[in-house]
């Protein structure tokens, strides 16, 4: 395949960015995404040209790192992650736009390559459990109701992607965060945590810089793992019922 790229291209944070046309060939349907990338860079610096900078580390579609909009979708036309995106999607002679992901709170660090960090501060905050529990358990030493279990594995997919707040018009963490709370919350094992958990994830969420939720849904459109819009809603009434008990 013959194909146009446009990147964004970017030196940092502070230096004003603007997309770049590429144009590339010889590329394979059975490449992956981030294999074209790769193809590209080759080609750049052997012109002694900056190669583009983008993330990624496991390319399994597990850690997340790889996300960037293409064509104004995040991860792509295919719900999956950038680096299980393959080139069979695209067709010969096509025009493809590559960005970072956009919002105030995931600065570029260079070119397709953004700060994440955010996401760190949110889980120290309280995506954790402190209780000591000594050596491992018997299995099936604590007992969780099926629905239970099923519902802390579904949250428990997200891999932190960002995916979500690149999609979101206002740029929110919501989902991400619902996910991480409602994880742990439904479980016996995070009880104990459970109010000041919500509470200080959801504030510093806001601290971050993160936008609003207004319940468009694009989040959950755009997540890889197929975290559902109702964890919002979950999350939700997990902070409302904290903030009461602390009111009393």
């Amino acid at each position: 395949m013959r194909l146009t790229l446009r990147v964004w291209r970017q030196h940092d944070a502070g230096a004003p960015g603007a997309m770049v046309t590429y144009e590339i060939d010889r590329i394979s349907e059975d490449m992956s995404f981030l294999e074209m990338l790769d193809t590209l860079n080759e080609e750049l610096i052997l012109r002694g040209d900056d190669p583009v900078a983008f993330d990624h580390d496991c390319r399994e579609g597990i850690c997340g790192a790889c996300g960037v909009v293409i064509n104004g979708d995040a991860h792509g036309p295919e719900r999956t992650t950038t680096c299980q995106l393959h080139m069979r999607h695209f067709k010969d002679g096509d025009t493809i736009d590559v960005e970072p992901w956009r919002a105030g709170a995931f600065p570029v660090v260079k070119d397709l390559v953004v700060d994440r960090s955010a996401f760190d501060r949110i889980i120290g905050a309280g995506g954790y459990i402190t209780a000591p529990t000594g050596s491992a358990p018997d299995a099936h030493a604590t007992p969780v109701p099926k629905p239970d279990a099923e519902f802390a594995f579904e949250h428990a997919e997200c891999i932190g992607c960002g995916a979500c707040v690149a999609a979101c018009p206002n740029g929110s963490a919501m989902l991400f965060t619902s996910a991480k709370i409602n994880h742990l919350n439904v479980l016996p094992q995070g009880a104990p945590e459970r109010e000041t958990r919500v509470l200080d994830m959801v504030a510093t969420m806001d601290e971050e810089g993160f936008g609003g939720c207004t319940l468009a849904g694009e989040c959950a459109t755009a997540c890889p793992k197929g975290i559902p819009l109702p964890s919002i809603t979950a999350m939700n009434k997990e902070w409302l019922r904290a903030t009461r008990k602390a009111a009393r």
